[in-house]
This record gives C-alpha cells, structure tokens and sequence, in this order.
C-alpha cells in the first residue's frame, strides 16, 4: 500500500515537472525573435525528442519484464529440477 502511494506521489510530481518544462519550452518558442518556421523546426524537434524518450522507456521497461520472466522461469526449472532430484534419492 505505502508503495503504491509512493510511486503516485513521484508519477504526480514528474508529470507537474514535465508539464512545467513543456510550457517553458512553449514560452520560449513563442517570444523567441525567430521566423515562424525555425519556430516550427524547434517545434518539431521536441516533439520527435518526446517521441523518443518515450520509446526508450518503454522498450527499456520491455526489457526488464522480459529478463524478470525469464529468471522466474529459470528459478522455477531449477526448482523442478531440485524436487525431482530429492524424490528420486528417497527412492
């Protein structure tokens, strides 16, 4: 309980941080001295860069769930193997 508690304080808290530095980026864009369309280009670059950022999470968080699987699924053979090896000494 406290855990989940925890985490939604900092995903709260992040997406506060995020927000701010999205409007930051939206300020400067807007009253920087620049034609409309460099404007855009650095428009553009964060949205590709958020699009980026998003993706290496997701796949770095792919990766971690897929390497917990796999070490369930070791741990739990390494079991198996154990309980068949004590049955068959008692034999």
């Amino acid at each position: 309980m406290f855990n989940n508690e925890s985490n939604s304080i900092y995903l709260i808290f992040n997406g506060i941080g995020v927000l701010f530095a999205y409007g930051m980026l939206a300020g400067s864009i807007y009253y920087a001295p620049v034609d409309f369309s460099t404007k855009g280009y650095w428009a553009m670059g964060i949205g590709l860069l958020t699009l980026a950022l998003v993706n290496v999470v997701k796949y770095r968080l792919d990766d971690r769930i897929s390497e917990d699987r796999i070490s369930k699924l070791e741990a739990a053979k390494a079991e198996n193997i154990l309980a068949e090896y004590v049955v068959e000494k008692d034999k």
